[in-house]
């Protein structure tokens, strides 16, 4: 039994060390509050006035340099128009200056489980007007824009090529007019038209489709009588860092792909980016055929993405005297002979990372590694298929806490191998005992005599010792990959269970310290030092698992080992108390089939385990009549 027992605390202290390394290093730190600050008026494009840095003139073929603009004192997008967005999934509008979209939210979900609560807001313009009460800008029409301390938007425009004047090209702040359509809406495209009237006309087309995809059609006409050069761009611009969840496993910040490559920079090294000539704090690179780049937040994402096949020079940026952070996709130079017209299209995604949504984007326009947008872990190989599975027991039951359940089972057969050989050879380590028992008092203190002797035993009668470690060392990935899906993957969110777990990627909101519910105060809240110690329903049930999957084995003689083995379940329970309900979903149902495994497999080769015999032998001790003890158990059950 102690080579059992060696291999279940081995078991318990390594889970144990990757707890506590989990919460020591990826704990996520306290999201700050909003800062009320007020934002300054953006001009037409100047830095110092909070516009995104735009690309100006250059050469063909060369790589466009930011250009400020003279700051103007009213922002044009709050006088200037606006085309409404609506769609099953999104509501907003886009401004007529610059054609910016700049007002959208995500109507399918929501900011709290609260039913009432706002919809997520995407994307947020830059400023309200002076004279407006705090709380709402006015847009022409007499809608209300609600006020934001953070613009986040999308702009597109025109770099002048050589020799041509930056005014004759459409730029951030340009005020463009409706040409066609009044609502973008899927199947309802809309066009802009602006007309430099040097006898250039340019179009800009956008289109919708039933979730989270707009194709931007940018196209110039040449009426004039000479070749007319320029170069069409987007950006995505986001003034000031967002709250992000600082969370040390989670990626937030510019994510892109380019010719098959994975690009991620967070808002921190963003702003340390080496100096690039004419551009600040910025990291270009050229793409030959595919790619796409943007931010992500942990949920939600906007991406600019060329078609398929077209090169670009992708852009990562920091504007230091805006506080601006920019991702941009910058199309090779074009030449309009007279008469003649070009265009280009491309697509910006603005939404949901749903991986059905995402992964449907990647096969069809063809955006490449889209899917790889959601940030899998160092664990990949093993969060994907996982994910993939839960993903389609979900879509066959209905319920992500059922589908937590099953996919348990399914991870539990997968190694159930490994497991069964790991039982077999513990009820084996019994058989040997009493040969190892000989063996120690022949061998007296002679350890390394001893050693050799029992691993003489082990191989004659083909036993591995470490058989029992193998099925906990392939748990811990597994764990590793199955809290990164809980995690990261916004299926989670807001998922419901049963009852009081309405948000299996949340804590279990439920609590000991007002017996769940029953007395009249609230529990610790999350980020308090008493957090931990909250006791949910899900982390006693913990706790009772493993305390059951101890009980398995008659506690060691050693008194250090056994003082272990008492303390380590309820530690557990204290410290897995915080973690997402599904996770912990998850290990209460491997632990439960853990005990059912182990105890019928070992039962099958004549060593059924003694399991209230080890209870009853854990309880505090009850002297008797004759100063003896009267608590029993061990290791009985030889049948």
């Amino acid at each position: 039994m102690q080579d059992n027992n060696r291999n279940l605390i081995l078991a318990m202290v390594l889970s144990a060390l990757v707890m506590l390394v989990w919460s020591i290093f990826f704990a996520p730190e306290p999201v700050p509050p909003a800062q009320d600050t007020a934002i300054n008026a953006q001009g037409t494009t100047a830095p110092e006035n909070g516009a995104p840095a735009t690309p100006g003139a250059a050469p063909q073929g060369a790589t466009p340099a930011p250009a400020a603009v003279d700051a103007a004192t009213n922002d044009p997008s709050v006088t200037a128009g606006r085309v409404t967005i609506k769609s099953p999934v999104l509501s907003g509008t886009i401004s007529l200056a610059g054609g910016r979209i700049d007002d959208l939210e995500l109507t399918g979900y929501r900011e709290t489980l609260d039913p009432n609560s706002p919809f997520v807001r995407l994307l947020s313009p830059t400023t309200r007007p002076a004279q407006q009460a705090e709380g709402t800008a006015v847009a022409p029409g007499g809608d209300s824009l609600p006020v934001v301390q953070k613009p986040y938007y999308a702009v597109y425009g025109w770099v002048p090529g050589a020799g041509t004047d930056p005014a004759l090209v459409p730029g951030p702040a340009t005020v463009w007019e409706v040409e066609s359509g009044s609502t973008l809406a899927p199947g309802q495209p809309v066009t802009l038209r602006w007309d430099n009237g040097a006898g250039q006309i340019f179009r800009r087309t956008y289109e919708l489709d039933d979730k989270f995809l707009f194709t931007v059609t940018q196209a110039v006409e040449n009426t004039g009588a000479a070749p007319f050069s320029a170069a069409p761009y987007g950006i995505l611009a986001r003034q000031g860092q967002p709250d992000t969840q600082n969370f040390f496993v989670l990626h937030e910040g510019a994510v892109g792909m380019t010719d098959g490559k994975l690009l991620e920079e967070k808002y921190k090294d963003i702003a340390k980016l080496d100096p690039q000539p004419g551009e600040g704090p910025a990291q270009l690179i050229e793409v030959k055929e595919n790619g796409w780049i943007g931010f992500t937040d942990k949920y939600w994402m906007t991406t600019l993405a060329p078609a398929p096949g077209q090169g670009f020079t992708a852009a990562v940026k920091y504007v230091p005297g805006a506080d601006i952070y920019q991702t941009e996709a910058r199309m090779p130079m074009q030449t309009v002979a007279p008469g003649a017209s070009v265009t280009t299209s491309s697509y910006l995604f603005a939404g949901a990372k749903v991986w059905e949504v995402i992964s449907g984007y990647e096969a069809n326009p063809g955006i490449d590694g889209f899917v790889d947008s959601i940030d899998w872990g160092w664990f990949y190989f093993l969060t994907k298929p996982i994910f993939r599975l839960l993903h389609w027991l979900h879509g066959m039951i209905g319920n992500m806490g059922w589908s937590i359940i099953a996919l348990t089972f399914v991870l539990k057969l997968l190694v159930f191998p490994l497991a069964r050989k790991s039982y077999i050879s513990m009820a084996k380590m019994k058989e040997l005992q009493p040969q190892m028992e000989a063996i120690k008092e022949r061998t007296g203190d002679d350890r390394m005599k001893f050693q050799k002797e029992v691993m003489e035993l082990y191989k004659r009668e083909k036993v591995n010792p470490a058989a029992g470690c193998l099925p906990v060392l392939l748990q811990i990935p597994i764990f590793f990959a199955l809290y990164k899906v809980i995690f990261v993957t916004i299926e989670l969110r807001h998922a419901p269970w049963i009852g009081w777990i309405r948000d299996l990627a949340a804590p279990d909101p439920s609590s000991l310290w007002n017996l769940f519910g029953l007395l009249p105060w609230a529990a610790p809240g999350q980020g308090s030092f008493l957090h931990s110690f909250t006791l949910p329903v899900l982390a006693i049930l913990l706790g009772i698992s493993m305390w059951m999957q101890q009980k398995l084995n008659p506690a060691p003689a050693d008194p250090a080992q056994k003082m272990i083995f008492a303390w380590m379940p309820w530690i557990f329970m204290l410290m897995l108390g915080g973690f997402a309900s599904g996770l912990v979903l998850y290990w209460i149902t491997n632990n439960t089939i853990t005990i059912i495994q182990q105890y019928t497999i070992m039962s099958m080769h004549g060593h059924r385990p003694d399991l209230f015999g080890n209870i009853r032998a854990s309880l505090p001790s009850r002297s008797n009549g004759n100063g003896k003890s009267d608590a029993k158990g061990g290791d009985k059950g030889h049948k």
